[in-house]
């Protein structure tokens, strides 16, 4: 059957798919508007189960925060490419997914797929990733997301390469106070620069002290220039000097991986321990951070590496 322009560009503007999709859908349907909607969602199902192999490990991190709710949501979707993460349509999606995670309150990302998406719930969270892979024609996949009530800070560095959600207790501070929103912008943007693991010391696990120890001897022992200085030393003292060379750089440990033990970025001198400290002297409180999270996109995720050479030597068959 043949269509007309007027109904390919109409079902075009509704799901986003390209022209010529759009056209065959309508030529296998007879012209039929629904059942040309359903047979693109079949295709969208058949395209992402093709690209789900593939790589995604770009995208965004993007937050929604209700400043009624006190909620903040924050999650990483990802795609293949930097080109669709900048996707306008992308983007929207992404911010889809915040308003289900505000609303619905989904425990994982399996039970987020499978609630319903937009104004209308025509669709689930799954459906319309689906309609995303078909539109985009790249593997996109939703990794994690976290919602956090309380007195927060946000920040988003770089368009959504990196999302900071800290959570403060601030006792019978006011929301809104303008010293305190400042504290907590400062350590969004600490967090957000030095990737801290845990809020302090005692947050570390004893399992993780005992192997980093245990990795910091085997340097140690290792090391040829630390052997010879080692044997300098008397051999009834040398286990104590080794004992103080590994807790020294446990203490480093502690520096790199804690937030309230780092330097802070915009006064190299102090500790953010003792930024904080500074401003509950000056102003006769008790702020304390409860939590932190912090998503960098694509974090751990093995990125493909195209060797363009060989590619070009294999369709010439010189290799």
């Amino acid at each position: 059957m043949a269509v007309n322009a007027k109904d390919v560009k109409s079902l075009r503007e509704k799901t986003g798919v390209g022209m010529m999709d759009c056209k065959k859908a309508l030529e296998e349907t007879n012209g039929n508007f629904d059942e040309a909607i359903k047979l693109l969602r079949e295709k969208g199902l058949a395209v992402a189960a093709k690209k789900a192999d593939r790589i995604a490990a770009d995208g965004i991190v993007d937050i929604l925060y209700d400043e009624n709710l006190k909620v903040a949501v924050m999650a990483e979707v990802n795609s293949e490419t930097d080109f669709v993460a900048k996707n306008e349509k992308f983007q929207e999606f992404v911010k889809g997914c915040l308003k289900v995670i505000l609303k619905d309150k989904p425990a994982d990302v399996a039970e987020l797929l499978a609630k319903p998406f937009g104004d209308d719930n025509a669709v689930t969270v799954d459906e319309a990733l689906k309609d995303q892979v078909l539109q985009i024609k790249e593997n996109i996949s939703i990794r994690r997301f976290v919602a956090v009530e309380g007195t927060l800070g946000i920040y988003i560095h770089n368009k959504g390469s990196i999302g900071v959600i800290v959570k403060v207790d601030a006792g019978d501070i006011a929301d809104g106070d303008a010293k305190l929103s400042e504290l907590i912008k400062n350590l969004t943007l600490q967090i957000a620069s030095m990737n801290p693991v845990y809020v302090n010391k005692s947050d570390v696990p004893q399992s993780v002290i005992d192997e980093e120890r245990e990795i910091i001897t085997a340097q140690i022992n290792g090391d040829e220039d630390s052997v010879k200085k080692l044997e300098k030393i008397p051999e009834d003292k040398r286990g104590a000097i080794l004992a103080k060379m590994v807790e020294g750089k446990v203490d480093k440990y502690y520096e790199n991986n804690c937030l309230l033990e780092q330097g802070y970025v915009k006064e190299e001198k102090i500790t953010v321990g003792e930024y904080i400290d500074n401003y509950n002297k000056e102003n006769g409180s008790e702020v304390k951070v409860s939590a932190f999270y912090r998503f960098e996109k694509g974090e751990g995720i093995q990125k493909r590496e195209d060797n363009f050479a060989e590619e070009i030597a294999q369709l010439t068959g010189n290799k």
